[in-house]
């Protein structure tokens, strides 16, 4: 299954969308705002990325508001953060044939290009 977790309004999840040449089509767009990421889906995404870490925004205005840069956060804090704030979820993270990418650089963004060609 493919699979795009995604803001509508966020411009990189616009133009990697737009780059990648991805359809409602032949994905499913999962507005993160509207439907939140399940446990399941979560634990999924991990299985694949290696930690919950990988999968955490860092740059989501509530990570500054909530004091987190200063703390020291475990896998299951981070599991939980995810699970309860849609803006903790790096965006787009996509998923190509069972392959999470994490759009958030130009590096995934290539590899992601890469993968669809190969299909």
């Amino acid at each position: 299954m493919n699979k795009v977790f995604y803001l509508p309004h966020c411009r990189t999840c616009q133009k990697v969308i737009e780059e990648l040449g991805i359809e409602a089509t032949d994905f499913d767009l999962q507005n993160i705002k509207e439907k939140h990421i399940s446990a399941k889906e979560l634990d999924i995404l991990k299985k694949q990325t290696g930690s919950y870490e990988a999968l955490f925004n860092r740059r989501s205005m509530k990570y500054r508001s909530m004091g987190l840069k200063d703390k020291s956060i475990s896998e299951k804090e981070y599991r939980t953060l995810i699970l309860g704030e849609y803006t903790f979820l790096k965006r787009p993270t996509i998923v190509i044939d069972g392959e999470v990418f994490l759009a958030t650089t130009k590096k995934a963004v290539e590899a992601a290009k890469l993968k669809l060609a190969s299909l």
